[in-house]
């Protein structure tokens, strides 16, 4: 991936379980919505955390994501993550490193990027995710063309080096920062048909990317043309989470910067369609945003959706 890429995301670093003091969220029964939350201590630690907040779903990383490889997880720390999340009821899914590049035309990085996820996709797997959520990658200055043919090797090398495995790979839209693939519909859409097996593959749909990216969800007819365009290339059934996010940058910049809900260029609408959209009323959504310890901005700004969810 490119370095300069910054959001969010690899900040989301807490060192404790959120205060109890955090006013926690009323959702209503079967909506899947929360955030992505820190695993600091042991995956397992994710678990309280996400409970504290109220949550319903949340997003994880199965290992430091600043590291390509890390040691195996205990038998110990597996149990007791399956153990807890069950009795929780909480969705929990992952999101791989940002390390990971398999769209690299150097053979050294591409060689590590597709050992690097396939260990991630192991260590979900033990965990019991449903999936783990991935960019696609950057070409580097080869080209679309190339950068798509070398996602779909590395692609095919984890798909057959984790044959058997329930676990999926989500390919996630993305701003279109620098070389970034996935900036586009056909891009996510090609590499699932060139895939050896589509059937271990989703996709994941974030907000923030979507409007960096040049698709206009600020308006309700961006926002229904995107959708349509979705179900046309990939079908709404393809889309196993999403990631609401507000946009720091105006539409179509192609730079990845994320905001909280309503404070930036795409507004509350937006989310209130998402959540009362019937065609997502199934899918786990998370927020990726800039967020402290305690976690109480993930807390503000999902209660910010909470009259659209009623």
């Amino acid at each position: 991936m490119n370095p300069k890429i910054t959001i969010a995301k690899s900040k989301n670093s807490g060192r404790k379980t959120p205060d109890k003091k955090v006013p926690s969220l009323q959702i209503p029964a079967g909506v899947l919505i929360g955030a992505h939350t820190s695993t600091s201590g042991g995956v397992s630690q994710a678990i309280p955390r996400a409970q504290a907040c109220g949550f319903t779903a949340a997003q994880i990383f199965v290992k430091n994501n600043k590291q390509w490889f890390a040691p195996p997880l205990a038998e110990s720390e597996i149990k007791q993550f399956r153990a807890a999340q069950a009795a929780s009821g909480i969705y929990f899914f992952a999101h791989n490193s940002y390390l990971i590049n398999l769209a690299s035309q150097d053979a050294t990085m591409f060689s590590t990027s597709v050992k690097s996820m396939t260990a991630e996709l192991e260590r979900a797997e033990a965990l019991g995710l449903p999936f783990i959520v991935m960019h696609p990658g950057s070409h580097g200055g080869a080209g679309e063309e190339a950068g798509l043919r070398r996602i779909v090797q590395g692609l095919n090398e984890i798909i057959n080096t984790t044959s058997g495995f329930r676990c999926r790979m989500a390919l996630e839209i993305t701003a279109g920062q620098g070389k970034a693939l996935g900036y586009r519909l056909e891009h996510l859409s090609w590499l699932m048909e060139n895939v050896s097996n589509e059937k271990r593959f989703g996709t994941c749909l974030d907000t923030a990317h979507l409007y960096a990216a040049g698709y206009n969800v600020k308006t309700r007819e961006g926002y229904e043309e995107t959708v349509a365009q979705v179900e046309k290339l990939l079908g709404t059934k393809c889309v196993l989470a999403l990631h609401l996010n507000d946009s720091k940058v105006p539409l179509g910049k192609r730079v990845d910067r994320h905001e909280h809900l309503g404070l930036g260029e795409i507004g509350l609408d937006c989310f209130k369609w998402i959540v009362q959209d019937p065609r997502w009323a199934s899918i786990p959504k998370v927020l990726e945003t800039p967020k402290s310890e305690d976690m109480h901005e993930d807390v503000a700004n999902l209660k910010k959706l909470a009259s659209y969810m009623r």
